[in-house]
C-alpha cells in the first residue's frame, strides 16, 4: 500500500521500481469506490485516469483529488450544484495545468458545498461528506471531499479552495493539514468565483512537506488572473528547514481565554487546554509565545463582516447563472420566467438565503450602512493584524471551539458564545494572508488543529514554522481511524 505514505516516499518507491504508476491509479480508485461508499466525498471518480511517464518531477505519476470547483476540460465540474450538475468545461483551471504539467494525475473530483457557499459539507448536490474519523460528524467545509479523501488515505494531497476558513477547518477536522497561500500565489483562473476578493486557491495534505510541494507546483503568475503575482524566487520545499530559533509568534487574549467562553462545555475546556499545552510545546523549540489583546468589538464583527462581503461578491459573481447559458434550461415564456424557475429549482435553500442577502445589502438605499461599512471593518482587522506582524512572524490559534460538530440539521447555526473562535480564521481571507493548519492532538478521540497565519508573501517562513512544529510532534501522515 503506498496511498497512506508522503509524496516523496510515493516518488521514490517509483524511481526504484517497487510500484508503478499503474498500480498507484489502481489502489487510488479501489479506495475512492470503498470511500465514496461510507463517506460520500466524491462527485466524479475517473475510473479511466491514465499512466503518466515517471521523471524528476516528484509529483510525477502521485494520484490526487481536485476539488469540484476547479474547472476541468472535459470532465464533469458541478460545483456540487444542481445547477451545473451536466456542465462540463472545455477549458482546464491553470492550477490544475500546472500539476499536470508535473505529471499528477487527477482520481476524481471531490464533494464540496454548493458552490463553497458552506461551511459543514452538508449542502453538496451528490449528499452529506462524513468525516472518516466518525461518520456521525461532519468534515466542515466548503472542501470537506478534499478533506476527508486525504484523511482517508485515497491520496496524499487533494486541491481546495478556501473563502473563509474552507481549507482550513476541514483539515482540523479531519486531521490533516490546509494550506491557503498568500492571495494571488495561486492563480484562480478557472476555479468558480465565490467572493473574488476573498478566494484563495490551496492544498490540503497530511504533512506540510507534501503541502509545500504541490503548492510549488500550483503558484505563478498567469496572464488570465490580474490578482496573480511572480512568485518564481519562493521556494517553498527549500524553506523547510526546521530551523525557528528567534521566531516570535502571539495568540490573542480575547479568542484563547477561557473566561470569555461562559457556560464553556467540556469539550471547550478540553479543546482550549490542548491548545495552551502545545504552546508550551512550542516555546521548548525556541519560538517565543506572546499574549496579545485585540479590541473585543472588532472581533465580534468578523463574521457579520464575512457575510455582508461575501454574499455581496457572490450575488454579483454569479448573474450569469440564468437557466439560459449554463445548467437545465429554465422554463417559462420569457427570459426573466425561465430564470426564475431555473434558480428556484436548482439553489439550495443556503444559497438563496445568500443571494437574498447579496442583493439587499448591495441595494443604492443599503449600500454604505451594509456594505461599505463591512469594507471599513474589513480594513480595520486587516490593519490590526499588520501591526501584529511587525513585530511577530505569526499568530497563532485554535481552529474552531473543538472537534468536528455532530451531523444534527444545526449545523449552520452560528453560536454566539464561540463565534469569534470559529470564525477569526476569515481575517486571513480579509488580508490575503497566508495561513496554515496542522494537527495538535485529539479531544475526545477526535483530531483538533492550530492555525498559524503570517503576512502576506511571507509563506516561506510560514510554512517552516509550521514544519518545526509538526515535526516535534507526532500528528503527521495521520490515517483517519475508521478507514484503516
Amino acid at each position: 500500500m503506498y496511498m497512506d505514505k508522503s509524496i516523496e516516499q510515493i516518488h521514490e518507491a517509483l524511481k526504484n521500481k517497487e510500484v508503478t504508476v499503474q498500480e498507484l491509479i489502481k489502489e487510488s480508485l479501489k479506495k475512492s469506490h470503498e470511500v465514496e461508499e461510507k463517506y460520500n466525498a466524491f462527485v466524479t471518480i475517473l475510473d479511466d485516469a491514465k499512466e503518466t511517464e515517471v521523471t524528476d518531477h516528484l509529483l510525477s505519476g502521485i494520484p490526487y483529488g481536485i476539488k469540484d470547483n476547479y474547472s476541468t476540460k472535459g470532465i464533469l465540474s458541478t460545483g456540487s450544484s444542481n445547477t451545473l450538475k451536466d456542465y462540463v468545461p472545455f477549458f482546464t483551471a491553470t492550477a490544475i495545468s500546472n500539476l499536470e504539467k508535473e505529471g499528477a494525475i487527477a482520481i476524481n473530483k471531490t464533494a464540496m458545498d454548493e458552490f463553497g457557499m458552506g461551511g459543514t459539507g452538508t449542502t453538496c448536490h451528490t449528499g452529506v461528506v462524513k468525516n472518516p474519523w466518525d461518520q456521525t460528524r461532519m468534515c466542515a467545509g466548503s472542501s470537506a471531499g478534499s478533506a476527508c479523501a486525504v484523511a482517508a488515505g485515497v491520496y496524499p494531497f487533494a486541491t481546495g479552495s478556501d473563502t473563509g476558513d474552507s481549507i482550513r477547518k476541514p483539515a482540523a477536522y479531519c486531521g490533516v493539514v490546509g494550506y491557503k497561500p498568500t492571495y494571488g500565489m495561486i492563480s484562480r483562473y478557472g476555479l468558480f468565483p465565490f467572493a473574488s476578493s476573498l478566494d484563495h486557491c490551496g492544498v490540503l495534505s497530511r504533512n506540510v512537506m507534501d503541502a509545500a510541494i504541490v503548492v510549488d507546483a500550483m503558484k505563478g503568475i498567469d496572464k488570465n488572473d490580474m490578482t496573480s503575482w511572480d512568485s518564481k524566487d519562493i521556494h517553498l520545499k527549500e524553506s523547510l528547514t526546521g530551523d525557528v530559533k528567534g521566531k516570535k509568534l502571539c495568540y490573542i487574549k480575547e479568542i484563547c481565554d477561557i473566561e470569555n467562553y461562559p457556560n464553556a462545555s467540556e469539550e471547550l475546556k478540553n479543546h482550549i487546554e490542548n491548545f495552551y499545552q502545545k504552546l508550551e510545546h512550542i516555546k521548548k523549540l525556541g519560538i517565543e509565545v506572546e499574549e496579545v489583546s485585540v479590541d473585543k468589538t472588532l472581533l465580534n464583527a468578523v463574521a457579520s463582516t464575512y457575510v455582508v462581503i461575501s454574499c455581496a461578491e457572490a450575488t454579483s459573481n454569479m448573474s450569469n447563472l440564468t437557466g439560459i447559458i449554463f445548467g437545465p434550461r429554465g422554463e417559462g415564456k420569457n427570459y426573466i420566467e425561465m430564470m426564475k424557475d431555473y434558480r428556484t429549482k436548482g439553489f439550495s435553500p443556503l444559497i438563496k438565503r445568500r443571494f437574498v442577502i447579496g442583493s439587499y445589502v448591495l441595494q443604492a438605499q443599503n449600500k454604505d450602512r451594509y456594505f461599505h461599512n463591512a469594507q471599513r471593518v474589513r480594513r480595520l482587522l486587516v490593519d490590526e493584524w499588520k501591526e501584529l506582524f511587525k513585530k511577530y512572524d505569526g499568530v497563532i490559534l485554535p481552529v474552531g471551539s473543538g472537534p468536528a460538530k455532530h451531523l444534527d440539521g444545526s449545523l449552520d447555526m452560528l453560536n454566539e458564545n464561540t463565534s469569534v473562535l470559529e470564525e477569526h480564521l476569515q481575517i486571513g481571507n480579509f488580508g490575503g494572508f497566508p495561513s496554515i493548519t496542522i494537527p495538535d492532538g485529539f479531544v475526545n478521540g477526535l483530531p483538533v488543529g492550530l492555525n498559524i497565519t503570517g503576512n502576506c508573501y511571507d509563506d516561506a517562513n510560514v510554512l517552516n514554522i509550521a514544519y518545526a512544529i509538526e515535526s516535534s510532534m507526532d500528528y503527521k501522515n495521520q490515517i483517519a481511524k475508521e478507514a484503516h
